[in-house]
């Protein structure tokens, strides 16, 4: 099997790599060239063989709008594409319908795994038709951890199930992240604590708290035990929104989801240890930016 894939940044540059290890041939095509297999979109798509499979790895908005408007003029009838992206599920059907208009088919596809997912392998929350996801398994297992497939992958339902999925599941993150930074702010509060990194450490195995997340808590804290050289604003990648406004609209109480977002808003106006933790967080599993300390 071979595949294309568009934008090798923090995320497509190591989807790259796992695929190839999983035994499928991948032509890669980014703006940078120093990234890029290939010079051109154009190129890319000459080196595919037919029918092609594209997987779309750039972020959403305008840019993967353009990618596949690019894409629909240019594929032909029986050709595959996977959004990969952060795209909101809205979005998903427009795309979808813009390129069944031509042909071409199309499938929405949640990724969580940051840049750990090279090492580790992603989550996966697809969303299309069976015949479209049966087509591009090898891609999916090439890309999750190993194990059960259904540890690590799930087909959720039509076009825009996969990012609706995903955008939910960073909604708990939110969650989960301020949770675990507001304990680390009361503990390090109390003038009782002397151990703070240890007490978080003791929590990795046998207490109901444990989670990846804890466990790059702790790597956070051996890596600046005070978060003395990160600051506390904290953006939020619009998934969080999403969820919230979901929630909203669907009358579903999503109060811990809601008050995390309104905390990142109020990370960019005061100095909190709680937002500098999650600050740290978001930096640890994904590689989000981080502002210096002032």
């Amino acid at each position: 099997m071979h595949i294309g894939l568009i934008g090798l940044g923090k995320m497509g540059f190591n989807m790259r790599e796992r695929i190839r290890k999983g035994g499928v041939d991948v032509t890669g095509y980014d703006r940078n060239p120093d990234a890029s297999d290939v010079g051109s979109v154009d190129e890319l798509l000459a080196t595919v063989p037919a029918p092609r499979l594209i997987w779309v790895m750039v972020p959403a908005g305008a840019i993967t709008d353009a990618v596949i408007s690019e894409l629909g003029e240019k594929l032909d009838k029986g050709d595959l594409v996977i959004d990969g992206g952060n795209s909101r599920f809205t979005e998903d059907q427009k795309h979808g319908e813009l390129l069944a208009a031509k042909g071409i088919r199309f499938v929405d596809c949640g990724v969580s795994g940051g840049v750990w997912g090279l090492q580790n392998g992603y989550g996966l929350m697809a969303g299309g038709d069976a015949a479209d996801i049966q087509r591009a398994l090898p891609v999916f297992d090439a890309l999750r951890p190993e194990g059960e497939r259904e540890d690590s992958f799930v087909h959720v339902g039509g076009i825009g199930a996969g990012h609706y999925a995903k955008m939910v599941h960073n909604g708990i993150e939110y969650g989960l992240m301020q949770a675990y930074a507001e304990g680390y702010q009361l503990l390090a509060s109390k003038d009782i604590i002397s151990d703070l990194p240890g007490t978080f450490r003791a929590w990795q195995k046998g207490t109901v708290v444990r989670s990846w997340l804890l466990d790059l808590l702790v790597k956070a804290l051996d890596e600046d035990p005070g978060l003395q050289n990160i600051d506390d604003y904290v953006e939020d990648s619009g998934e969080g929104r999403w969820t919230v406004e979901e929630a909203i609209a669907n009358a579903i109480p999503a109060p811990a989801i809601t008050a995390a977002l309104f905390a990142r808003f109020e990370s960019r106006e005061d100095s909190s240890p709680a937002m500098k933790m999650v600050s740290a967080l978001r930096h640890q599993f994904g590689g989000h930016a981080t502002r210096p300390a002032k």
